[in-house]
């Protein structure tokens, strides 16, 4: 009974546990779901919830109709996300560890809408991030972040939303994952891939510090010679 149990966590037949929590970590019924959500007490995934507040989304919300027309251009609207992006990971990536995947909700559900998902490369920096970030603000609101069970963000995206063909727009309850721009992207994780062509092999490290040692010593001989003093 129990393998039963454990084989069909998550999936349709399972009508303990919430399907939609665990796999897009949110669910559009809240606290008010039949279902158990089963929040994770560790994972390489973090959601910072409604972070992220586009310009067009809140013109959709406050009028769904489209009858007014948008003050912002296209392009107005991908640098106004790609500086946020950046922001976030940037920050989070130097401050909290190493990021293998982030992604933002274009969702209009309460749910979803400017959900912010980070998923560490090592699960061991998911928890401090998120204990930190509740004590931060941005924007002028204070962040909100928990663990996520997401971990395959495959599962997690509308499908029909990737092929241009969802009918629900923004109100889907699967993610619809708002792209960055080609360069930035290139920018962010383009950095691992130079930052591991510019590490030294063994042989190279070892003759780099010895080359710091050698400079370091004549520094010291300098310093002593001009100060009188010991330089440390």
């Amino acid at each position: 009974m129990a393998e039963y149990l454990a084989s069909i966590f998550g999936t349709e037949k399972d009508k303990v546990n919430c399907t939609f929590y665990f796999k897009i970590g949110a669910c559009r019924h809240g606290e008010t779901c039949t279902r158990i959500h089963n929040k994770p007490t560790f994972s390489q995934t973090i959601v910072l919830l409604s972070m992220y507040k586009s310009p067009a989304a809140t013109a959709a919300v406050l009028d769904p109709a489209g009858l007014g027309v948008s003050q912002y251009s296209d392009n107005e609207l991908q640098s106004h996300f790609d500086t946020f992006f950046e922001d976030v990971f940037v920050e989070v990536e130097d401050k909290y560890g190493e990021i293998d995947e982030m992604n933002v909700c274009d969702n209009l559900g309460d749910h979803l809408m400017g959900n912010v998902y980070i998923k560490f490369v090592k699960e061991s920096s998911a928890k401090p991030c998120v204990e930190a970030l509740n004590n931060r603000w941005y924007n002028g609101a204070p962040i909100k972040a928990e663990l996520s069970p997401v971990t395959d963000f495959r599962e997690a995206c509308c499908r029909q939303y990737e092929m241009g063909e969802c009918t629900r727009a923004g109100f889907c309850n699967f993610m619809h994952l708002k792209p960055i721009s080609k360069d930035l992207r290139r920018k962010l994780y383009g950095r691992k891939m130079k930052e591991m062509r510019r590490s030294p092999s063994i042989s190279d490290a070892e003759s780099s510090s010895e080359k710091k040692k050698k400079k370091k010593k004549k520094k010291h001989k300098a310093n002593h010679k001009l100060s009188g003093r010991l330089y440390m």
